[in-house]
């Protein structure tokens, strides 16, 4: 009896860990879509998803491929950074998502850096400011170090010769590496083969 429980309590477990993912990516997607469905109210379920999907669209398009459209909404940004009070909300925001996403973004520059020499410490990180001298802090680099599994991190300067380049990811694969904490195996292809056959 005792070897039929601890079967069903370790299939149990396994039936979570397998089903886990798959939930809660499929709540997180049905959370965001219902969300944006009853910003607009009144309509039939999912035509008030689809009304704000193509708005936002057509306001992309509009703000890209049309001159008047981007200089409308430039001229719009202009007069928000020059608002009192507001500046520094619109200003922060823009930022922000401008370091994740679009033609400017940040964080395109993963990095290694060195955080303690005994024991020798490696943190992943992102070079955002490849020179501080206009600071006063001649050789030395910002760098943002995301936090594991939260959208958050901090900020340090340290300086060039504890930095160096991350060669075997991509800025996003360093971003899903860091945030995992680690956890996520991020290996060449070829790589993988060779460890798979030694």
């Amino acid at each position: 009896m005792r070897r039929l429980a601890a079967i069903l309590f370790r299939s149990f477990l396994q039936g979570l860990i397998l089903l886990s993912p798959i939930v809660l990516t499929g709540y997180l997607l049905y959370t965001v879509f219902d969300r944006v469905d009853n910003l607009i109210p009144f309509f039939p379920r999912g035509i008030g998803f689809l009304i704000i999907i193509l708005f936002i669209t057509f306001i992309g398009y509009l703000g890209t491929r049309i001159f008047l459209g981007r200089w409308l909404f430039d001229a719009f940004g202009h007069v928000l950074e020059r608002t009192p009070g507001v500046k520094y909300i619109y200003s922060s925001i823009r930022d922000m998502i401008g370091s994740f996403v679009g033609d400017k973004k940040k964080f395109n520059k993963p990095v290694w850096v060195c955080v303690n020499k005994d024991p020798e410490t490696w943190r992943i990180g992102f070079m955002t400011q490849r020179d501080m001298a206009y600071l006063g802090m001649a050789n030395k680099a910002a760098v943002y170090l995301p936090h594991s599994y939260a959208i958050s991190g901090w900020v340090i300067i340290v300086d060039s010769k504890y930095i160096k380049p991350v060669t075997r990811m991509t800025a996003a694969e360093a971003m899903k590496f860091a945030v995992s904490g680690g956890v996520t195996n991020i290996t060449n292809p070829e790589e993988e083969k060779i460890l798979n056959e030694t």
